[in-house]
């Protein structure tokens, strides 16, 4: 085993952080990397006080900590404002509900968010942007590109100066590319960059889940983006070889739903084949953690979360430092 295995608390924040903290050392886990909702990161708390404290917790139960989490936050940055929105923010960002006012108390938070990280010791931040073209996404009635390049210049308009101040912690923002995001796929990735000039603090987290069942080749990916890679999710996922009742825009049905086209997987149960991955990683030098961001509606999480722990130990490997017909040379 060649890097460090987490898990991402994100879908345990229901558990109070030191019972988080127990779990995942009891699952096997190297690490863990914390969300920034339940009480695992509180932002408005989060002075150097408690930064020290939630490190000493860490060190209780032999934890590392590589990177923290704000999904829910940085969602609402850039995006079209509605109430599914209310329901992840706190109510100090949410405030009166209007759109442009969270999008500025979001933006806030958000370079909050990388001060909590720098006083952690941390120099990676992963979440989401948002979208202000997503619901564009078919392109019925037409859209003109014109309509596409004015939704990239507000999100640079809103992002630039939060990796701005990013630039100057010394913090990175590593971008989970997903659907509703601003980049959703390699041409999307390439276009977020693009519109930023590649900005040195802006990159992204990979999860291969988000990709496969779009038709991505998400082993690509790495090769294509090798130097902002600056975290990765190791997130399974299927889908059918055969039409299905909901196909691949789901449906308005929940996940877990045995029609769908697809569905996340626990690690090792999905059509992911992980060792290109591993490869992939190796040839372009990551030796960040791999974070495990356990999803699967039908199966329990801890046990889920166990066998993942190990799929992903055992399927890691270091890269050869020497050639293997090196011996047969004089």
């Amino acid at each position: 085993m060649s890097r460090p295995v987490t898990l991402f608390t994100g879908q345990w924040a229901d558990l109070p952080i030191e019972i988080m903290c127990q779990k995942a050392k009891d699952l096997g886990y190297d690490g863990v990397e914390l969300c920034t909702w339940g009480d695992h990161i509180e932002v408005d708390k989060a002075d150097q006080q408690y930064c020290d404290e939630r490190r000493r917790l860490l060190e209780k139960y032999n934890l590392q900590l590589f990177a923290i989490s704000t999904h829910l936050v940085g969602q609402c940055v850039c995006d079209r404002i509605d109430e599914r929105h209310k329901a992840i923010l706190p109510d100090y960002i949410w405030g009166d509900g209007d759109p442009e006012g969270v999008r500025q108390r979001a933006a806030q938070e958000i370079i909050e968010t990388g001060r909590a990280a720098k006083r952690l010791g941390l120099d990676v931040v992963v979440g989401f942007t948002g979208s202000p073209i997503w619901h564009l996404l078919y392109a019925f009635p037409p859209t003109p590109q014109s309509m596409i390049e004015k939704g990239f210049e507000e999100f640079a308009a809103r992002w630039k100066p939060i990796m701005d101040e990013y630039h100057k912690m010394g913090v990175r923002y590593a971008l989970e590319v997903h659907p509703t995001e601003i980049a959703f796929d390699i041409a999307t990735a390439r276009r977020a960059l693009k519109a930023l000039d590649n900005h040195p603090a802006f990159g992204f987290n990979y999860d291969p889940s988000h990709l496969g069942y779009q038709g991505v080749d998400y082993v690509k990916f790495i090769y294509e983006f090798a130097d902002r890679i600056f975290h990765v999710h190791m997130k399974d996922v299927t889908w059918s070889d055969t039409p299905k009742d909901i196909g691949v825009f789901g449906g308005h049905t929940d996940f877990g739903n045995h029609q769908r086209f697809w569905d996340f997987r626990s690690i090792g149960r999905g059509r992911i084949d992980f060792e290109p991955i591993i490869r992939a990683l190796n040839d372009i030098g990551y030796q960040g953690p791999l974070s495990i961001e356990w999803e699967d509606s039908g199966m329990d999480r801890e046990a889920g979360a166990r066998e993942s722990c190990t799929f992903t130990k055992n399927i890691d490997f270091k890269p050869s430092d020497v050639a293997f017909d090196d011996a047969m040379q004089k």
